[in-house]
């Protein structure tokens, strides 16, 4: 397989499997551009490759720099602006993490909060239920929040032979 199509092939696979990190599908492509680009791109360059629009490039860019995913760059004596991604691959699952958790799992665990303190008599059955069902989950939540806190704190190294323990 030659570079051009293996470039294409993963900027397509990882634009599919963006959507399952709660990212669109174009994000996910610009931002594997930038992973396997050895140079920072303008918002041009990444137009042209991916054959996309102005305005969406820009919204992507935007939000990618919101995820922590892409830096932009000044280079000397450009007037363009450049954008690259964090090629270290650790670090760039670190953040997609910190951001799921963040945008999805904390806000879900508030709700449950409030949804936990629902008003009417604990013994009727139908408050209990529903209180014990709401306390199951968020019970769950908090474990999976601890769990991927000690992801985003944890050392590569350490993480995959944890990992490794778990699966022999």
């Amino acid at each position: 397989m030659k570079l051009t199509e293996a470039k294409q092939q993963f900027i397509s696979s990882w634009g599919a499997f963006g959507t399952h990190w709660g990212i669109n599908r174009t994000m996910a492509q610009i931002h594997a551009l930038l992973l396997v680009s050895p140079d920072p791109l303008t918002q041009d360059d990444i137009m042209e490759e991916l054959n996309i629009s102005r305005g969406n490039t820009n919204m992507n860019i935007r939000e990618l720099i919101n995820w922590g995913l892409v830096d932009r760059v000044l280079l000397p004596g450009e007037r363009k602006e450049y954008f690259t991604a964090e090629k270290d691959i650790w670090k760039v699952v670190k953040q997609i993490v910190k951001e799921r958790k963040k945008r999805e799992l904390e806000p879900m665990l508030q709700l449950l909060d409030k949804l936990e303190e629902v008003e009417g008599d604990k013994r009727d059955k139908h408050v209990k239920s529903f209180v014990d069902t709401v306390s199951g989950i968020k019970k769950l939540g908090r474990q999976a929040d601890k769990t991927l806190d000690t992801l985003v704190k944890a050392e590569e190294s350490w993480f995959i032979s944890s990992l490794m323990k778990v699966f022999k």
